[in-house]
């Protein structure tokens, strides 16, 4: 990655007054005994980790989410260094609030905290406490309430999922109460840390630092949310298409503790009765929407998501990262070719750097030149990256593409002029995307398929898509896909395999000191790579029910057209010399969408059906990639990757 990035790049990121950051570089300076010779600009392990502080604090949420008459307290497992208070000296915190630290475990390994005789944590998950409090930060794992050792009960992204963590960064900076026990009266201070929080996680976890950011509470300066959630609805559903059979209720039940299960039945009931399986938008979803509240983020926000994530979709990604740059907050991205997948476990080492960089820079307030490096880490094949200095590029323009009609049915043509004409096909709920792709050159019942000839120049998507669809059902319900491919052939990481893009191997490497409870080394890991022809660059669904609002769904009158606009993932993606862009417009998304209850006939208006892609370049972009270009040769079927294939799951637990 590169060092220096000039000013003009900048544009989207508004770091701190130089007064805030002068301030915060003496006080990093009063942390670290390295910086007694000059500013430092990387944090060094200077600190012992086996003979850190490990201590349990239960802090007062201020609810009562389990109706026992008292607050509910969640647990707090904190590792500090000792040396720091000895001298007077007060650290920063990073902080990761999580659901699954005794049922699921996390990371690749799937770990789990560890506790002594005492209840003190012997075995905090992940390499972030071994590596960071020999560096001067003190490492806190949230139990979410109605998990492990915490009261209250689990709501999935509510108001008790996110109070959890926010009252520790109150507790941290003098604002709530903390006790030494779950039930008793001494209290606990936070005396040893100056309050500055950064929040970290993968999926859920990541998904709680987005909410607790939307809340503007103070004393969070960063998260790092890895493969997040910004908005819970956009998880079960698209538009009114189910994308899983069951709701927040079953997550509920498979993460909560057994104080929960007994203590819980109401917020069951009310998860039930406030997720309808109907895909309408109701008051729950807006108690889990934090996309609406980005303009109160206060903290900076370093996202990482796999491109090819069928789990947390990349909607995910393109509503909050856009939210965000329009309320001006400072931000960074990286994106991979893999599925649902920690940056440790697929680009280990520039991940640590990085990360140890933005944190020394955020929490510490060094000068170590993160803030003027490019925006943005673009995965373009395995283990190869490409950056970008903002993201998207300033050149991206949203740009119209039309289908056309072709020689044969279903196997039309896309481009920029509008063409009359249109395109029938029955919904196949036994087919998925890779079945419309493999077969995008021939005629087929459940799909209509639009492609560009081979491309004369590389054209590069970035960005986030949306299709417009005018459609006739011949029933009362029906459900639509859209799918944008690149043909051609290309090695990628397999995403739809077991590991999602990865191999985990035996030999290990360790990132930061151990203890006889806690080990620093993890399985190595390798790029799990695919030869393909084609390969899927964003997807979207709506139910047609939904035409007239995202938020509500109606039965569809037979023989009559609805227009709807389907959103389609953000995604970063070059559609190289020689191949071709595709559309495809079809109904059930096999195991990615739930099919409606009926098997509808479609009839598509090409003449009101559009793309709008965001283009580097736009228009005349495409204009040049696509002029002169010969007739596609003729292919019978491609290959791609196999079938994605997600069963309900839980959104980040790892084993």
């Amino acid at each position: 990655m590169p060092t220096s990035t000039p000013v003009s790049r900048m544009r989207f990121t508004t770091w701190r007054p130089l007064a805030a950051a002068a301030v915060a570089a003496l006080m990093a300076a009063l942390l670290v005994p390295a910086a007694a010779h000059g500013a430092p600009r990387q944090s060094t392990p200077v600190y012992s980790y086996e003979n850190a502080i490990r201590e349990s604090v239960w802090v007062d949420t201020g609810l009562d989410g389990d109706g026992d008459g008292r607050h509910d307290r969640v647990a707090v497992d904190v590792v500090r260094p000792r040396e720091p208070a000895r001298q007077g000296r007060k650290i920063p915190v990073i902080m990761d609030a999580s659901p699954y630290y005794s049922c699921c475990g996390r990371g690749n390994e799937s770990q789990k905290k560890t506790y002594d005789a005492d209840g003190r944590v012997v075995r905090m998950p992940l390499f972030y406490d071994n590596y960071f409090v020999p560096r001067g930060y003190a490492f806190v794992g949230v139990d979410l309430a109605g998990t492990n050792r915490s009261d209250g009960c689990v709501d999935v992204g509510g108001r008790s999922d996110i109070q959890s963590a926010k009252a520790v960064v109150d507790w941290l900076n003098g604002r709530a109460k903390g006790y030494t026990t779950r039930t008793g009266t001494a209290t606990a201070r936070a005396t040893w840390t100056n309050g500055r929080t950064g929040m970290i996680g993968k999926s859920w976890d990541g998904t709680i630092a987005n909410g607790v950011a939307a809340t503007g509470v103070k004393g969070l300066r960063t998260i790092v949310p890895i493969s997040a959630i910004s908005s819970w609805y956009d998880y079960y559903f698209a538009e009114g298409a189910p994308l899983y059979d069951s709701g927040p209720d079953w997550l509920s039940g498979y993460v909560d503790s057994p104080d929960a299960r007994a203590k819980c039945a109401a917020v069951q009931r009310k998860l039930v009765d406030g997720a309808p399986r109907t895909g309408d938008w109701t008051p729950l979803w807006t108690e889990r929407d934090y996309v609406k509240d980005a303009a109160k983020v206060r903290a900076s926000v370093f996202l990482v998501h796999g491109m090819q994530d069928l789990n947390v979709r990349t909607k995910h990604v393109g509503q909050w990262w856009d939210a965000l740059a329009r309320n001006g907050v400072e931000r960074k991205i990286w994106l991979s070719q893999t599925g649902h997948v920690d940056p440790f476990d697929f680009r280990r080492a520039a991940w640590v750097d990085t990360l140890h960089r933005w944190f020394d820079h955020e929490l510490l307030g060094y000068d170590n030149g993160v803030d003027r490096e490019p925006m943005a880490d673009i995965e373009r094949h395995p283990d190869r990256w490409t950056t970008s200095a903002v993201w998207p590029p300033r050149a991206t323009s949203a740009t119209t593409l039309r289908p056309g009609t072709g020689a044969q049915a279903g196997v039309g043509t896309l481009g920029l002029g509008r063409e009359p004409g249109t395109e029938t096909f029955t919904d196949d709920p036994r087919r998925s995307e890779t079945d419309w792709a493999a077969h995008i050159d021939r005629p087929t019942a459940d799909k209509a398929g639009f492609t560009t000839g081979p491309l004369t120049r590389d054209l590069r998507i970035s960005g986030s898509s949306e299709v417009t669809v005018t459609a006739t059902p011949t029933t009362s319900a029906a459900h639509l896909s859209a799918v944008l491919v690149d043909l051609g052939p290309d090695t990628v990481r397999d995403y739809a395999g077991p590991g999602e893009g990865i191999t985990t191997l035996t030999d290990r490497t360790c990132w930061g000191a151990s203890t006889a409870g806690d080990s620093s080394c993890y399985k190595v890991t390798e790029a799990a790579g695919a030869d393909v022809d084609f390969t899927v660059v964003s997807r979207g669904w709506a139910d047609l029910g939904n035409h007239a609002s995202e938020r509500r769904g109606v039965p569809l009158t037979p023989g009559k057209a609805y227009t709807i606009t389907l959103d389609l993932a953000a995604t970063d993606h070059v559609v190289p010399k020689g191949h071709r862009l595709a559309l495809i417009v079809a109904g059930t998304d096999k195991d990615l969408i739930d099919p409606p209850a009926a098997t509808p006939t479609l009839t598509i208006d090409l003449a009101r059906t559009s793309a709008r892609v965001p283009l580097v370049g736009g228009a005349a972009a495409f204009a040049r990639a696509t002029k002169g270009s010969a007739a596609a040769p003729a292919v019978s079927v491609l290959d791609g990757v196999r079938a994605p294939h997600t069963a309900l799951r839980l959104p980040g637990a790892d084993d």
